[in-house]
């Protein structure tokens, strides 16, 4: 049985009417990954309005952890839609908010006391994880890395490394936000080892409080424990580690953005368990809300009291329907054994990256942790020269096979997977199949345009 249909062209015809009233209404600067519309979609599988189905390795770009349309998560919202839609946390509360922080406390590393604040979005989490931060420190410069992502809003904008197309012409950018380097073993200088080059990107890191600015000055330092847009770059324990030493030795907060990495995504609840690091606070969103917006930071009893009431919130902060699909989603993860899923899903397909790695020279580096897997694509395997254009050609083939599939990195050269992990071996066997025979097609139409 294939699960993968594709019955007309992509676009087919209903989407390219829809795709032309697209252009007429929407800004051309929102992008889309591919020119079709969604009529349904359910677990790994969502089909467009012309009748053409797609094995889903993107999921809403890490939303759907624990897939598309779940029956608990429907029926969750089903319940609370029957009882009220909204009545504003700040106007008068209502019990999901409170069970799901406290699961949120119970889940998260370390077995300090801790509070839970809701919001909207991770770009919204990573904004008042920053305002946190600042009250209770009374300190205001904020550490990123080098390639890292962490939304669109003005200062997660200025906290995101890459230029185009997140922040080119869209200055001037907030204050106090200094970028430090980050490991990328693939792309270390030659005759280093990878242990040699996360020494020596650490002791840069050390340095960087010596050459750019003082320790005593910054409030945090927010990592992604897995760089998502980055391009799933991984760093090593002793790197994560010693970052999070040097925060505590100079009274920095550490803060782990676990907005694309958490909720089973690398086979734990969260990625910074992976490197045995206790955050003093952690960003939260995409999957935990299985497509419904919600996002939280967890963090510190003492620092998340720091402020005073009225000084964080929202309207929609925490609201009732992203509340009772979380719940939904924190119990489809224990009850379907998400987590040990994610670490299977990722031994499969890297055990399948391991073989396209040795048959295409255009496949540079592979990586990954738990179900969060990449391949990066370059020109040269001597010289890594990144190949963006056959990237973007490779996702077209696996479209037009009936795979969604999303490239990431700085160079938008690695191809990113992301299914939901409730797929199916036979869907995952599938899809996997489709991205091979899509690279296939890919190097051989560009060597014939070359």
């Amino acid at each position: 049985m294939s699960y993968a249909e594709i019955k007309t062209s992509i676009p087919g015809e209903k989407s390219k009417s829809l795709v032309e009233r697209r252009q007429n209404i929407v800004p051309k600067g929102v992008s889309n990954g591919i020119p079709a519309f969604a009529q349904s979609a359910e677990g790994a599988l969502i089909t467009d309005v012309d009748g053409n189905t797609f094995i889903d390795f993107v999921g809403a770009i890490g939303v759907m952890n624990v897939g598309h349309n779940h029956p608990k998560v429907k029926q969750a919202l089903h319940e609370q839609v029957n009882q009220f839609i909204h009545t504003g946390f700040n106007v008068m509360m209502y019990e999901s908010y409170i069970e799901l922080a406290e699961k949120l406390a119970e889940l998260s590393p370390g077995d300090h006391e801790k509070k839970v604040l809701l919001q909207n979005s991770g770009a919204e989490a990573v904004e008042n994880a920053v305002k946190i931060a600042r009250k209770y420190t009374k300190r205001q410069g904020i550490i990123s890395f080098s390639r890292g992502y962490h939304g669109r809003t003005l200062m997660t904008m200025t906290m995101t490394s890459k230029v185009k197309p997140y922040k080119f012409e869209f200055g001037p950018f907030a204050p106090e936000v200094y970028r430090a380097p980050f490991p990328y073993s693939y792309r270390r200088p030659a005759g280093m080892t990878v242990e040699q080059h996360e020494e020596q990107v650490l002791a840069d890191f050390k340095n960087f409080f010596i050459t750019d600015v003082a320790p005593e000055t910054i409030a945090a330092v927010v990592m992604e424990p897995v760089q998502g847009e980055g391009g799933f770059i991984v760093p090593s324990k002793r790197f994560v580690q010693g970052v999070a030493e040097f925060c505590k030795e100079n009274g920095i907060l550490f803060i782990a953005d676990e907005i694309q990495t958490g909720f089973a995504r690398t086979g734990k609840y969260f990625a910074i368990e992976h490197f045995e690091v206790v955050p003093d606070l952690i960003t939260v969103s995409k999957s935990m809300g299985a497509g419904v917006p919600i996002s939280g930071v967890i963090g510190r009893k003492e620092i998340m009291d720091k402020s005073e009431p009225g000084e964080l919130g929202g309207t929609y902060s925490g609201s009732p329907l992203g509340c009772r699909a979380a719940l939904a989603v924190l119990d489809i993860i224990e009850e379907e054994n998400l987590n040990q899923r994610g670490q299977e899903i990722g031994e499969k397909v890297m055990g399948r990256f391991e073989k396209l790695v040795e048959k295409f020279d255009c496949i540079g580096d592979y990586r990954g942790l738990g179900a969060m897997c990449a391949m990066e694509i370059v020109k040269d395997k001597e010289t890594k020269e990144p190949a963006k254009e056959l990237t973007n050609l490779i996702i077209k083939e696996a479209n037009s096979r009936g795979l969604l599939l999303f490239s990431a990195g700085v160079y938008s050269n690695v191809l990113r997977l992301l299914m939901p992990l409730v797929i199916t071996d036979e869907q995952l066997e599938e899809g996997l199949a489709i991205l091979e025979q899509a690279v296939e097609a890919a190097v051989a139409a560009n060597s014939v345009t070359a």
